[in-house]
This record gives C-alpha cells, sequence and structure tokens, in this order.
C-alpha cells in the first residue's frame, strides 16, 4: 500500500508517516512495479500501535522504546504518565477556577482584570503580609468562593481574621460553601468553617450554627454555642454548659451563660442546668468547681441556695469557690 493510500486509511498524515520513517520508527518494507516504497500488513499494524501508544501521552522516543526493546517494562512509564496527567490535571483547574473566579467579578475592563488577577496571586501568596493586605482589599473585589478557600485553608491567625472580617463585609454568599466546611474530614478545615460563620452576623448564619450545635467535632459545637451565647440564643445553653463540665473553653462558656442569664427568661433555665450538674455522681472534682465558678454570674434564688449549700462542700475548692462568690452576692 502507497503512503497516501495508508494516510487516507490510518488517518495519521503522509507527513507524518515520512517523519517516522526518517526516525526509524516505521519504514515500508515493500517495493511496487515502479519502485515506489509500499507499506505491508505489519507496517500497518505498527503504525496504529504507534498512534494507540501516542494516545496514552507517551513521546515518539518512548514509543520506539516500548516496541523496539524486548526488556521494556510499561509500567514505570505508565505511573510516570499517571502523574504527568494528574499534574496537567490539577494546572488546568486552578486555570478554569481563576477564570470562573475573573468572570464572577464582573470586570468591566482589562485593568479590572488584572487587578483581580494580582489580588487572587497575592492571596496565595507564601507571605503572610501579602495574603492579609490582600485580604483587608478583597472584599469587594474577589468572589467569595476564593475568599472562603482562602480563609478554610489559612493557618496564620491575623491572616485568617482579616479574611473573617473580608467574608463577613461580603453578606451570606459564602455561607453555603462555609456550611460545607462544616462537614470536612479535616478538624482544622471545620474550626475555621465555624470561626468564619460565627463572624456573619444575619439570620442565615444564625441558623447555620444552630445547626452546628449536633456536630460531632465538639470543637465545632463549642465555637458555635459561644457565637450563639453572645447573640443571646437560649439553644447553647446545654452546650454551654457540657462545655464547663469537660473543661473546653470554659470561662468564655461561662462567660456567656452569665450573659444569657441577664435574660430573666433564661435564668432558671440556666441556673437549673448547672446545679443539676453539680448533682450529678458522677461529675468529677475538676468539674464541680468549674460548675460552682460558672454560678457567679447567674442572679436568682435557685443559685443563691446552692451556693449556700455548696459552702459546706466536702470538697474544699469547691466550698471556698462558693463562700467567695455568697460574699461577692452579699448573701454570706
Amino acid at each position: 500500500m502507497l503512503i497516501g493510500e495508508v494516510a487516507r486509511r490510518s488517518g495519521v498524515s503522509a507527513r507524518m508517516l515520512r517523519h517516522y520513517d526518517s526516525l526509524g520508527l516505521v519504514r515500508p518494507t515493500g517495493r511496487s512495479d515502479a519502485g515506489y516504497r509500499e507499506y505491508s500488513g505489519e507496517d500497518i499494524r505498527r503504525i496504529f500501535h504507534i498512534e494507540s501508544l501516542r494516545s496514552l501521552g507517551l513521546s515518539l522516543r518512548d514509543v520506539k522504546r516500548a516496541l523496539d526493546d524486548p526488556g521494556f517494562v510499561p509500567s514505570e512509564l505508565v505511573d510516570d504518565l499517571v502523574r504527568q496527567a494528574r499534574e496537567r490535571i490539577a494546572a488546568e483547574t486552578e486555570l478554569l477556577t481563576r477564570l470562573r473566579r475573573i468572570g464572577a467579578a464582573d470586570p468591566s475592563g482589562w485593568e479590572d482584570v488584572l487587578r483581580i488577577v494580582a489580588l487572587l496571586q497575592a492571596l496565595g501568596s507564601k507571605s503572610a503580609g501579602k495574603r492579609q493586605r490582600a485580604a483587608l482589599a478583597s472584599a469587594e473585589e474577589v468572589p467569595v468562593e476564593a475568599l472562603v478557600e482562602a480563609v478554610l485553608s489559612e493557618q496564620d491567625p491575623h491572616v485568617a481574621g482579616a479574611l473573617r472580617w473580608a467574608l463577613a463585609r461580603s453578606g451570606d454568599d459564602g455561607l453555603a460553601l462555609l456550611a460545607e466546611g462544616l462537614g470536612s474530614p479535616v478538624a482544622e478545615v471545620r474550626k475555621r468553617a465555624v470561626q468564619s460563620i460565627a463572624e456573619i452576623p444575619d439570620g442565615v448564619a444564625t441558623a447555620l450554627l444552630r445547626d452546628a450545635l449536633a456536630n460531632p467535632d465538639i470543637v465545632v459545637r463549642g465555637y458555635a454555642a459561644l457565637a450563639l451565647g453572645a447573640r443571646g440564643v437560649a439553644d447553647a445553653v446545654p452546650t454551654l454548659i457540657d462545655m464547663v463540665v469537660e473543661g473546653t473553653n470554659d470561662v468564655d462558656a461561662a462567660d456567656a451563660l452569665g450573659a444569657l442569664a441577664s435574660r430573666p427568661a433564661l435564668v432558671d433555665r440556666i441556673a437549673g442546668g448547672l446545679v443539676d450538674r453539680l448533682g450529678h455522681d458522677t461529675a468529677e472534682p475538676s468539674a464541680r468547681r468549674r460548675l460552682t465558678q460558672a454560678l457567679a454570674d447567674v442572679p436568682g434564688d435557685t443559685v443563691s441556695r446552692a451556693l449556700a449549700e455548696l459552702s459546706h462542700d466536702e470538697d474544699r475548692a469547691v466550698a471556698l469557690t462558693a463562700t467567695y462568690i455568697l460574699g461577692l452576692r452579699g448573701e454570706r
């Protein structure tokens, strides 16, 4: 079969077939009556083998090795091709994400595009200072998706604070993405997500924080409860009491309970919850001391009676704490 016919049937151009010939990849082995070189059936099979291997991303040099070296082992080369493919996919995905974010910012001209690109690059900088400056400048410039991605991966506390500030200024557009972060398998991501939600002061964020009270991660529950306590949400009370018992941010939890107890409708609920946990036989001595301390800012007769009883407690630390608190309340 002459080169033109081979090109037509195989889909490989005559120019490429000549290139294969020059590289020694496949050479026509026959001759026509007129002296033209002809491709045999075996030559054509080799052409299809070459094209199949090229479709996997092999270079022509690697194709020649694969076809001509009897000792060639493909597994190493395949592993390398897998790695290269993943790197290309990651690079293309990153480019696609960046283009989408630029599009979402609705730039009016190339100056806007270049400014957004610069901010996106700064958010990914190795310099914490550059990231922080970009965060402070990006509340109205960078798409919220980029801010969420940045805040969920940020390790520097100052930069994270700036990113949370930017997200809070952008409204509740990023809340759905932050809610996904609450379900991340990575504990730090869950923590950053709930911290970010806690700084967005609207009803949607509050609803997410209420849902987070049932999160299996105690850290997420704790941050949600503290934020809800600051917003005066009664649903946070059981979790805040649990935090006091468990010694998890117990001082902040006690402060939140005291603030909530300034609302007359919640006094009995908070006082009853703390006193009830004090009466549990399973309460550790250290937990009973923390619970006693938490009673300090809770008004009402229920707490006064509990403190009077605790002032004679077998645990000297509990008794002294209760006595001290009674003195502060003028009830010693």
